[in-house]
């Protein structure tokens, strides 16, 4: 039987998915985007090592051994104008050889039957008006193969046009999964006419990085002069946001784009989709406005916030709307079975594999991660209202009772004992 082949990055059309056919449309426009292959969904499993081979044979040629790609869905229903399904499908970093290329494809080819995505797509469809039964039918996954950006800071931006004319980028040390998984708390800048209007320097304590050699990635802390110190320069701010201005002019609309600065300098633009939810309005300003009764500095400890009713904890609005209900701690997947419908999750961060909650909860608060990572992203196409970047939260808040959350002020407020709930 004849093996299917893959396809050059350059040739893709929107039969290999909308992420594959935007990067080799950008591809074709001369937009620096890593070179790469797609595995369209209707090659067979058992076809797999061989089509994969010559991939990597024309894509790597004869470069070192452990010459190292990432692997990355583009299923037919993702990266759409109305819904992203931002981080539920899997994504593999520093993948080297074809048999390991083979395994992370089909990964990413039986995530789309997961519990993240099939929950996300059924809290969609809820949303949406449409029965809520979690099927998926007639998705088709192509994956895309390119070679790794080895990062030394990567992020993600949003065009200006989705909120009167702002750029937002936001940024950390290495690779950009620590921005997009909501690890840490990125920097962040807002540009409009070419110019910086505002910048908040995040605490950036850990970075994901390829190791020295070897395959995968490695997690660890960043130097502590670093934390606290930008991650860009404003000269690359301003390139960072012009590329993705170029990159909307291009696509016709505001645009969610992931990028990367590697080692020597060079901007690499890894990915672009529509922007699928507003940011909550005055973003900058309100995450950094103080707020009359707010606790400053750190969150308080624990004992101290249940003792205080009426304490406002402070954070990064990340999501808009209004939600009261009893703070619920969540620590892993060993704590999922505690949440109740109409709880508010309180994590240190929020892994896309815990989209499933994301249909119980009536908010989410987090101790790190910024507007533009996938979760946060996630939580405005689905209206959860949702603070980011609550330092403390997790003991600040165990026990604490019931608590109003204000996705629009990015405030937690603990509601007093007694109080009728909002």
């Amino acid at each position: 039987m004849r093996v299917l082949p893959v396809v050059p990055l350059h040739a893709t059309t929107a039969a290999h998915g909308g992420k594959a056919a935007t990067l080799g449309r950008l591809h074709r426009l001369g937009l620096p985007v890593p070179d790469g292959f797609v595995v369209p969904a209707e090659v067979a499993v058992e076809h797999l090592p061989a089509a994969v081979g010559t991939g990597l044979g024309e894509l790597t040629g004869t470069e070192r051994a452990d010459a190292a790609v990432a692997v990355r869905s583009s299923a037919s229903d993702e990266d759409g104008a109305r819904t992203s399904a931002a981080g539920q499908y899997e994504t593999t970093l520093g993948v080297v050889g074809v048999d390991d290329v083979v395994a992370a494809v089909v990964a990413c080819r039986a995530s789309s039957h997961g519990v993240r995505a099939t929950a996300y797509h059924a809290a969609m469809s809820y949303d949406a008006g449409r029965p809520a039964d979690g099927a998926q039918t007639g998705v088709e996954v192509a994956v895309v193969v390119q070679r790794l950006v080895d990062a030394r800071v990567a992020g993600v931006l949003f065009t200006a046009g989705f909120d009167g004319g702002r750029t937002v980028i936001e940024a950390s040390w290495g690779l950009g999964e620590s921005v997009v998984q909501g690890a840490v708390d990125p920097d962040r800048w807002t540009v409009v006419a070419g110019r910086v209007v505002d910048h908040r320097t995040g605490s950036k304590r850990t970075r994901v990085d390829r190791p020295p050699a070897g395959a995968g990635t490695v997690v660890r802390d960043v130097r502590p002069a670093d934390r606290d110190r930008p991650c860009l320069e404003d000269a690359t701010v301003l390139a960072v946001a012009a590329l993705g201005e170029r990159v909307a002019d291009l696509l016709g609309g505001p645009q969610d784009v992931e990028w990367a600065v590697d080692d020597d300098g060079t901007l690499w633009l890894l990915q672009a989709r529509p922007v699928t939810a507003t940011l909550p309005p005055d973003r900058c300003e309100r995450a950094m406005r103080p707020v009359p009764g707010a606790i400053p500095g750190p969150s308080p400890a624990h004992s101290e916030s249940r003792d205080r009713p009426g304490a406002v904890l402070t954070g990064v609005a990340g999501s808009s709307g209004w939600a009261t209900g009893p703070a619920r701690v969540v620590r892993g997947p060993d704590d999922f079975a505690a949440v109740r419908p109409g709880d508010v999750l309180v994590c240190r961060e929020t892994d896309p594999a815990w989209t499933p909650l994301f249909g119980v909860a009536a908010a989410v608060v987090t101790e790190t991660g910024g507007l533009l990572s996938h979760a946060a992203i996630v939580a405005r196409e689905l209206r959860l209202p949702a603070v980011l970047g609550v330092p403390g939260a997790v003991r600040a808040l165990h026990g604490a009772g019931t608590v109003d959350v204000d996705g629009d002020a990015g405030t937690v407020t603990l509601e007093p004992p007694g109080a009728k709930p909002f």
